[in-house]
């Protein structure tokens, strides 16, 4: 028994000695519980889960030169900025530093990131998004329904604001339509949840209707429920049902239907304006307000294409497309002759930039989302040079920051606010809704510069639990303190997660998640943050909670949804409405164009351009079926596809 004695006093002295050498010069043995993982807040360059290269095209993006730049790539700031921090050194350079550690080092973030994610952690976090969509959807169903929203705190139903027409936060939003219900159709089908789907659009068909004394926003109208009629439309309609049987049992395209009933009693909007930009809202009933302002915002007026040319390839009627077309013609003929960029607010008679900011965020974001969008849906080829030519634009003179994203002296990139004619920057903030641009560069393939956009937002997110409404880089606070709900940041991850496949945006996604069951799940939903540093709420759960924040979640962990597995291309609009890809979108039905001054165009059909009596008679009509008068309708001829994003979308 000696010599067991013996070697076990020699195993203790040697451990002994090891945890004395850790302690007093950090020389112990690894114990193998920090490795490192390959993105940190100090932007080391990001690499494959395998390690085997760097994500993202071959040799990193080659921006051009961009004006306006300080010394060394620093963020150009209206006070004096004082040196940029050399290579190295730690400080405002890094993201991290956001997060008031500094950005330096094996920090948390490398620890915490460290290894994959497990398959048993993925399922319970697929679970936990699928949980927290139920839990609103069915609390909205039990104390809101029929109404537009939920307040979840109170358990109410919500509708417009009949005392204060003024109110336009809540009166541009809601129609007196079931919002939320017609808002959450699709996220059903995503999950799988046929029978509820097919309850739910039963519900629509029965008991939702457009002729109501209500005044919406059109874009608000559009994207959230126009859009949500179609995609579900194309979701009972495919034959080859991917997410389960969601057919309904007698279906005769209702729900399309009350999409062009919807449309139509949108047109007025496009009535009556100088330059064919669209006026920001009309009464569901009498059309524009007699009072009704003539200055609207590009986005606003812009972002009507996708689900405006989808009704009309379905139904074979141009008019849709062609005067969401004309909108975005318009506006972009206005762009600035010396940086090609657009103002954020427009006014419709007299086209004068009313506003004129260029940024990514608020008033501006999802026009160059549907730019790209309305390419890879329709193949129409103008569509991308715009989008080509706005992004070179937005490189030029929004991004600042050192050429490279992942290495480099100077600051990491970011894209600020600037002056449209100058490109001169005019404020040190930006808005939450900016944290849908890494998606969007993940489509054209700029994944490198979508890393390291998408690593600023969520640095915010680690600081504060949510996205504030605007953070003001230059202070590193926010400026205006509540969190919707917005999805525009889970949006990102999940779609980078699609092109990079790496561990990080799961841990991402799981963050977002446990932040949002701790600090805004409340008795019957989930609440917007009043304040992200209180965490004080308001009683609110806006629908695209449901129609998107929750769906982007649910995606990012279900490896095996019929979104990633079925074969079929698809393709989100900027409310997440899922649409499948397919050719059947880039033919055009009508066949005819007849031009105003019969010339004919450089395909030698006639196009011909409707006046406003002509969309009169077009909104009196309920015919969903009727054929297209041709000589009232026009667009542009279908063109060549381009190589680089058919590719993408597998059409060729």
């Amino acid at each position: 028994m000696q010599w067991r004695a013996l070697v076990l006093g020699l195993v203790l002295l040697r451990l002994g000695l090891h945890a004395v050498l850790w302690l007093v010069f950090g020389l112990g043995p690894s114990m193998g519980f920090y490795q490192r993982f390959p993105l940190s807040f100090g932007f080391q360059r990001l690499r494959d889960p395998d390690g085997s290269g760097p994500v993202g095209p071959p040799g990193g993006p080659a921006w051009l030169h961009r004006p306006r730049r300080g010394t060394e790539g620093r963020l150009e700031t209206p006070s004096e900025p004082g040196p940029a921090p050399g290579p190295g050194v730690c400080g405002p350079a890094h993201w991290g530093y956001a997060l008031g550690g500094g950005g330096c080092g094996p920090d948390e973030y490398e620890r915490r990131y460290s290894g994959a994610f497990p398959p048993q952690l993925r399922a319970q976090m697929r679970d936990l998004a699928r949980g927290m969509f139920v839990f609103g959807y069915d609390n909205y169903m039990a104390h809101a329904f029929p109404q537009d929203e939920l307040n979840p705190i109170y358990c109410r139903g919500r509708g417009p604001d009949r005392g204060d027409p003024s109110n336009l936060n809540i009166n541009d939003v809601l129609g007196n339509y079931s919002l939320t219900l017609v808002d959450a159709l699709d996220t059903l089908a995503i999950m799988g949840n046929s029978s509820e789907f097919q309850k739910a659009v039963k519900l629509v068909i029965n008991t939702v209707s457009f002729d109501k004394d209500s005044t919406v926003q059109v874009f608000e109208a559009t994207i959230r429920v126009l859009g949500s009629l179609l995609s579900a439309h194309r979701i009972i309609t495919d034959s080859k049902q991917p997410f389960g049987d969601m057919t309904i049992e007698d279906y005769d395209n209702e729900l399309l239907y009350m999409a062009h009933d919807l449309a139509v009693r949108l047109l007025p909007a496009f009535e009556n304006t100088k330059t064919g930009i669209p006026y920001p809202r009309v009464n569901l009933k009498t059309g524009v307000p007699p009072d009704s302002n003539n200055e609207t915002c590009t986005a606003g007026a812009g972002s009507l294409l996708v689900e405006f040319g989808i009704l009309s390839r379905l139904l074979g009627d141009s008019t849709f497309e062609w005067v969401a077309r004309r909108a975005v013609k318009a506006l972009w003929n206005l762009r600035s002759n010396d940086t090609g960029l657009l103002g954020n607010v427009v006014n419709i008679q007299t086209g004068h930039w009313v506003g004129k900011q260029s940024g990514l965020g608020a008033g501006l974001d999802s026009f160059y989302e549907y730019l790209l969008k309305s390419y890879i849906l329709f193949g129409e080829k103008e569509d991308l040079e715009m989008f080509n030519a706005a992004y070179q634009s937005i490189q030029n003179y929004l991004r600042r920051g050192r050429e490279a994203c992942n290495e480099g002296e100077g600051d990491p990139p970011l894209y600020v606010n600037v002056n449209m004619f100058s490109g001169q920057l005019m404020n040190t903030w930006i808005d939450s809704l900016q944290a849908f641009f890494p998606g969007l560069q993940v489509l054209i393939g700029d994944v490198e510069d979508a890393i390291c956009l998408h690593a600023f937002y969520y640095a915010i997110w680690k600081r504060y639990g949510a996205l504030p409404e605007r953070y003001n880089w230059q202070l590193q606070a926010p400026d205006v303190l509540f969190y919707p709900l917005r999805p525009e940041l889970v949006e990102s991850t999940y779609l980078l997660y699609q092109a990079t496949k790496n561990p990080f945006y799961l841990h991402v996604g799981m963050d977002i998640l446990q932040s949002l069951e701790k600090y805004t799940k409340v008795k019957c939903g989930y609440a917007t943050l009043h304040h992200v540093i209180d965490k004080s709420k308001e009683d609110r759960m806006e629908s695209f909670f449901l129609s998107e924040t929750c769906k982007y979640l649910y995606l990012l962990f279900d490896e095996e949804n019929p979104v990633h597995k079925s074969g079929t291309r698809y393709m989100f609009t900027t409310e997440g409405h899922i649409i499948s890809v397919d050719k059947r979108l880039r033919e055009l039905p009508w066949k005819e164009f007849f031009s105003e001054d019969g010339e004919r165009d450089q395909e030698e059909k006639f196009v011909h351009r409707p006046k406003s009596q002509e969309l009169r008679v077009i909104n009196s009509s309920s015919n969903c079926n009727r054929v297209p008068d041709e000589r009232r309708y026009s667009l542009p001829l279908k063109s060549i596809y381009m190589r680089q994003i058919d590719q993408m979308v597998g059409l060729i």
